[in-house]
């Protein structure tokens, strides 16, 4: 299977399903990611930009997935873009792959543009004749789901699961990768964080550790 997986920034791959991506790699699955957005100065400094775009790469030949698709689209600009801006990169990297499985952010994170993204993608992967995908989950990120006002409406609430148990080092190793958007503990950007949501979600299973997810549709 082909499965692609969109990330708003550099590190979310590997923060929403490192394991998971790992696990699919070794299980014989063609895995992409695709970073959507880049800073741009003078909100960001041009170092840091390159510096994470590296360690994009870096995590990628650890997870063993091929090497991501960078979109470039404007980091803190989106919500001025028009739907066409938006909607039109994303809709070319689907038509280019053709996936058979998508993977999204969450659309109650507290990020906009993670939500922006989330809303493209459906839109991109609409349920046409011909289209390739069969199914879409959204992924939970440390620092962004669960963070936005708490109502019905962005809950994050998991009814897919994947085990991840034999995969959690991978994760780690990629998610070393970007050193420059790591926290030290107790921030949830680390990787002591990581691997704490990794075995709560295992231990909500019964296995050692996993990855947890929400359809978004699954075609059968």
């Amino acid at each position: 299977m082909k499965i692609l997986v969109f990330a708003p920034h550099p590190d979310d791959e590997i923060l929403g399903m490192g394991g998971t991506m790992a696990k699919m790699v070794r299980n014989g699955h063609d895995v992409t990611s695709c970073i959507v957005t880049k800073g741009y100065p003078p909100e960001f400094d041009y170092h840091l930009i390159e510096q994470g775009r590296q360690e994009a790469k870096e995590a990628a030949k650890v997870i063993g997935c091929n090497e991501p698709i960078f979109l470039d689209i404007p980091s803190l600009r989106m919500n001025t873009m028009t739907t066409y801006e938006m909607n039109s990169p994303i809709q070319r990297v689907v038509d280019s792959i053709r996936p058979d499985v998508v993977y999204i952010p969450h659309h109650g994170d507290i990020h906009i543009e993670h939500k922006l993204i989330n809303n493209a993608v459906m839109v991109a992967t609409r349920p046409k004749i011909d289209s390739a995908v069969k199914a879409i989950y959204e992924y939970e990120v440390l620092s962004e789901t669960g963070w936005d006002t708490p109502d019905a409406g962005n809950a994050f609430i998991p009814n897919v699961y994947e085990d991840i148990s034999c995969y959690l080092y991978i994760k780690k190793n990629a998610l070393e990768c970007y050193r420059s958007q790591l926290y030290q503990y107790p921030g949830a950007r680390s990787t002591k964080a990581v691997e704490a949501l990794a075995v709560y979600r295992g231990c909500t299973i019964g296995v050692c550790a996993a990855e947890a997810f929400t359809v978004a549709r699954e075609i059968r």
